[in-house]
Formats: structure tokens, sequence, C-alpha cells
């Protein structure tokens, strides 16, 4: 299969693309789980990329009903629009909605997770897998200084474990930590909730000493984790006897702000912003009957870059690089949750 490398000088300045296409007034579906948090700022990356090109985006969220989110794809071909961009509430489930929109003639892509089960035109995405090996290999570090072997007691919060992102989160950490037979991993389901989440912490902190703490978003479950330990007295600053590592994947600002605290450690950083300007500029070569395949995309200045395209069983796939973020610099000016 060919390989490419494609190399995007800045998104800013990338052509509108054909008179025809801005010409017909080109709709685009974009179907979300929610517009709060870290979902506006993917959304709102796309519709910035689909207003360069004179694109109208008509965005609908689905409280994260996977039904809701099937029927809202339906609405979209219904409406017979140019394309159809989606984070999906279920992987698996969306698939019912993508065959739908195969029939109609309709791209489809998606932003943040992937299908599970049927081939779409791009998914674009961080490399979760790698975000779940950064922050395993930086909680191995933390076990290691502490013991000065790699053991303890780890509790990972998960994400939705039908979501492919939650399940490549758990992946990345799993393979590292699983190399140290003296460390035992505790995995308890959060399914993205952070009321669950405060629970788990909770529940297994209050009745075991517990090392380190992974969580599959730091979006969702940060700030409850560092309240909840300072409520059951089993919180201390970076630096301090009795420290829990807190470790995590996304990025968020309230995040960065508890490692700047010391109150958190470390965590995997997205590139959420550039998620839905990338699906735009892809989308537009789609339109215009550019051929894409397999290879390195490099954009000067990003913090994800060179990100990688490969085809996997569900299509096209960028991943792009996440950033491990610690003390160290967390003040960088290019990460999304310093923007």
């Amino acid at each position: 299969m060919r390989s490419i490398k494609l190399v995007l000088s800045s998104l800013i300045g990338i052509a509108l693309g054909s008179a025809a296409i801005a010409d017909d007034k080109v709709v685009i579906g974009y179907a979300a789980p929610s517009l709060d948090g870290a979902q506006a700022q993917i959304q709102g990356g796309f519709v910035v990329g689909a207003e360069r090109r004179g694109w109208q985006v008509i965005s609908v969220t689905s409280g994260g009903d996977a039904q809701k989110q099937i029927n809202d794809v339906n609405d979209f071909i219904t409406q017979n629009v140019a394309a159809i961009v989606a984070v999906p509430d279920d992987s698996a489930g969306i698939c019912v909605a993508v065959e739908a929109a195969r029939e109609a003639g309709i791209p489809f892509y998606t932003i943040d997770r992937a299908p599970l089960g049927c081939v779409i035109d791009m998914v674009v995405l961080s490399d979760n897998y790698l975000g779940g090996k950064q922050a395993g290999e930086a909680m191995v570090a933390h076990l290691t200084e502490k013991y000065g072997s790699p053991k303890g007691t780890v509790l990972e919060i998960t994400g939705n474990l039908a979501q492919n992102v939650a399940q490549l989160r758990g992946a990345g950490f799993d393979d590292v930590i699983n190399q140290y037979p003296d460390i035992e991993l505790i995995v308890k389901p959060g399914d993205w909730d952070a009321a669950k989440g405060v629970e788990i912490v909770r529940d297994v902190v209050s009745s075991r000493p517990v090392d380190g703490i992974y969580m599959h978003s730091d979006c969702v479950y940060s700030t409850g984790t560092v309240q909840t330990l300072k409520e059951i007295g089993q919180f201390a600053p970076k630096g301090e006897e009795g420290h829990i590592f807190i470790g995590g994947i996304d990025g968020c600002s309230e995040n960065l702000d508890l490692i700047r605290a010391g109150a958190t450690d470390q965590t995997s950083g997205q590139p959420i912003p550039d998620f839905g300007t990338l699906v735009a500029d892809f989308m537009e070569k789609k339109f215009n009957g550019e051929d894409i395949g397999p290879g390195e995309v490099v954009q000067e200045g990003a913090l994800w870059s060179p990100g990688r395209i490969a085809e996997t069983d569900v299509g096209l796939q960028l991943f792009l690089s996440t950033t491990s973020i610690t003390q160290d610099n967390v003040d960088h000016p290019g990460l999304w949750g310093n923007q």
C-alpha cells in the first residue's frame, strides 16, 4: 500500500477548495455527545475549519444516548448533508448509522473515538495507546523512585469501556504496568462519570493503601479525585510523605493547575482543538478527489507532529501524538489547556 508524507504548513492558510463546493453551500452534519468541556473544543475546531471553507455546520448533541445519536445521523441523511462527522457515544453502536450513511452515499468521519465493526472515511484522534503508555511509564518511574524498584498498588479509573478510546487508554497503561509483577493494579470502570470517579476513589483509597491513581480522563476525574483524597485524609502534595501519584490523559486546564500546585503529577495531553480542523482539511481533500493513504503527517510547530495515518480495519485513522505533561513543561503555550 502506498505510503505518503503529508506536510501541513499551517491550517490558517488553507485554500477554500473548489468554487463548486463553496457555491453549493456545503452542509455538514456534526453529531456530538455534548458541547461542553473538551467536546466544545473539538466541535469548535471543526467549525473553524469548516467556516474557513464557507461550509455550514449543523450540530446536534445526544446527551450520551447512543440511540439518539443514531437518530440524529438518520436526520442528517434525510437532509442530504454533504458529510457527517460524529464523536461516537458507542463505538460499535454507531455502525448502524455508518451503514445508513454509506447506503446514501454520504462520507462519514469520526473525531476522538473510532467505530468498532464498520469502515468509515477517516478517524482523527489522539494516539490513545501512547497516552496510556506515557502515563504508565511515569507511574513506574514514581514507584521505582519511592521503593527502589517498581512495586506498589495502583488504582485505574476507566472511561466507558464500550468506546475504543477507553480501551486504548487502558491497554497502553496496563501493558506497561503488567510488566512488573510487584505492582498490583486495581481497575474500576468510571464510564466518564465524575460522580462515579469520586465513589471509586473514596471506596478504594479508604479501604487500603494506594500508591498511585491513573485516570482515563483528567477532565472528568482530576478535581474530584484530589478533593476526595483531601476529604478522607489521604492527600499530600508532591514531594511530601504520603503523596499519591496521580496521572492521566487529556490535559484540561483544571488539571494543569493541579499539576502546577503539586496536587497531581502527570497527564498525557491531547491536541484537542486540532482534531476538528484536521478533519475539515482531509474532508476537503476527499471532496476534491485527492488520494489519501497511509503515511506520516507533519505540521511545523504542532505538539502532535508528526502524526501518522494508518490503514486499519475501520478505515484510515490519523493518530496524533500525545504530550506527557509534568511540572517541567506544564506552562508550554502550545498545550490546549493553556489556550
